[in-house]
């Protein structure tokens, strides 16, 4: 039950230490504009996130103040002293928050002062507006010093992850240069050999002949062939160079001919077959010769083509992460973001095990995805960070998902040494790091928290101990509004 009785009087107001130091004008004044709200025990007064209307004063009873936090209501405070408030506590201030930060509720039947959030500012600003200047550049300077530090955070974040991608796209990029570049060798020489056959005066048939075995060499290049010792390899190349000499080839060429042939999966017996299945009296050096540059220049394709689909995989990993061309907020599957996270770190991670524990047909969540793999990002960059032994990065990341029916979890493990224990209760806040001096802002798992909690709806907790760190995000399928 909620009842408003008449109002309070001057003399009942005076005894209450927010209103004590006002002038007889002023507890009048504010006597006459407030009003006493009773409540039954056990009832919300009011609820976080609601427009912050009131401020609340406790004339008698109890309050308890709770803020919902990793998925539970957090204890702000508890009390039955006299004149405690809360609510529109900060209606006063230049861009103050428009809604109820916590939920108040009566622990015992209570009575209330209520003052209404307009004139509760108009009393503040008429008795203590210098007071109410240095709060306001207080809270100002709080906040541009937050968002600056954030935005440098960012920027630090997109610096690290430039130069991640700039290395991963710098190695297939100067593979394929490379490639190239010998590819334009071996077709100048290929012509050349071709040259050298053309001068013995071949025969449209032993032309024929001489492009059907070099198809069904390049077709057999193509082929999976078992692993070799380096004791089997350096006999089939042996093997090799001591039949390209029986049929005529010089003994250094020979030689020089026998590891290429060998690296695509040609033995000795292929010689006999070349020679069989040409049959004519080449020069055989110059034949062999061409063939080496064929099956030479087909590998130097195969390694243009696997750094040419390295490069779009990573565009594409990159697109993912980002979301450029997708819509900010969607139903998304968890494990892509994850994947392009890795990609992203993935110089960073060089040394450590990646581990997927990853659960089959994961639900959709609602999200946005762009900022969840901000999430991503700063959980399993400071997990490589707690992995980093002498600058060395060692052990094992675990990734794992799962899903019960009102949520999709994802964890973020680390085999490190745990959170030091000084600073565990505080690991959330804004400044806090377990990193040295300079390395780390400690806003980033404050900007995950941020992130899951406030435009996810989800929780973001931890455990920790001497055998590792492991961060859990829980995001719900359907977010009440």
């Amino acid at each position: 039950m909620t009842a408003t009785t008449p109002q309070i009087s001057v003399a009942e107001l005076r005894t209450l230490f927010l209103f004590e130091s006002l002038g007889e004008a002023e507890l009048a004044w504010t006597a006459e504009r407030a009003d006493i709200r009773v409540f039954d025990a056990d009832v919300v007064v009011f609820s976080e996130g609601q427009p912050a209307e009131s401020l609340y004063v406790l004339l008698e009873g109890g309050l308890l103040l709770t803020k919902h936090a990793d998925g539970e209501d957090v204890v702000i405070n508890d009390t039955t002293h006299r004149g405690s408030y809360s609510g529109a506590t900060r209606a006063y201030a230049t861009g103050a928050p428009e809604e109820y930060p916590t939920t108040m509720r009566t622990t015992r039947p209570s009575r209330f002062l209520r003052l209404a959030a307009d004139d509760f500012t108009t009393l503040v600003k008429e008795q203590c507006p210098m007071a109410v200047h240095l709060l306001d550049g207080l809270y100002e300077g709080v906040r541009a010093t937050e968002s600056a530090l954030r935005q440098r955070e960012h920027l630090v974040q997109l610096g690290h992850l430039s130069a991640n991608l700039a290395h991963e796209l710098n190695n297939p990029a100067a593979a394929a240069v490379r490639a190239t570049e010998q590819l334009r060798g071996r077709m100048g020489a290929m012509r050349h050999k071709l040259a050298l056959l053309a001068d013995s005066g071949l025969s449209p048939e032993l032309v024929g002949r001489l492009v059907r075995t070099q198809d069904a060499a390049v077709e057999r290049s193509l082929k999976a062939r078992p692993d070799l010792t380096a004791l089997e390899e350096s006999d089939l190349e042996d093997a090799i160079a001591e039949r390209l000499e029986e049929v005529g080839v010089d003994q250094v060429q020979a030689y020089d001919l026998a590891p290429v042939f060998a690296a695509a999966g040609m033995d000795a017996q292929w010689v006999d077959d070349v020679v069989e299945q040409v049959d004519s009296g080449l020069e055989w050096s110059a034949a062999f010769g061409w063939l080496r540059y064929t099956l030479e220049t087909e590998t130097l394709m195969s390694e243009i083509e696997e750094a040419s689909t390295r490069i779009s995989s990573l565009v594409g990993a990159v697109k993912q992460y980002s979301h450029l061309d997708q819509a900010q907020h969607q139903d998304l599957d968890v494990k892509p973001g994850l994947e392009s996270t890795l990609v992203m770190l993935a110089r960073k991670l060089t040394g450590i095990r990646v581990q997927r524990e990853y659960t089959a047909a994961l639900p959709a969540v609602p999200g946005y995805p762009a900022e969840l793999n901000q999430v991503w990002t700063n959980l399993i960059d400071n997990a490589a960070d707690a992995m980093t032994r002498d600058g060395v990065p060692c052990g094992v990341l675990t990734l794992r998902t799962r899903a019960d029916a009102d949520a999709v979890f994802v964890e973020v493990s680390d085999d490190g040494p745990g959170v030091p224990e000084d600073v565990r209760d505080r690991l959330f806040d804004p400044f806090v790091t377990t990193k040295p001096a300079g390395a780390g802002s400690g806003l980033g798992l404050e900007n995950a928290r941020r992130i899951v909690e406030r435009r996810h709806g989800g929780s973001l907790s931890y455990t920790t101990g001497p055998e590792g760190t492991t961060f859990c995000v829980r995001l719900p399928l359907h977010r009440s509004r």
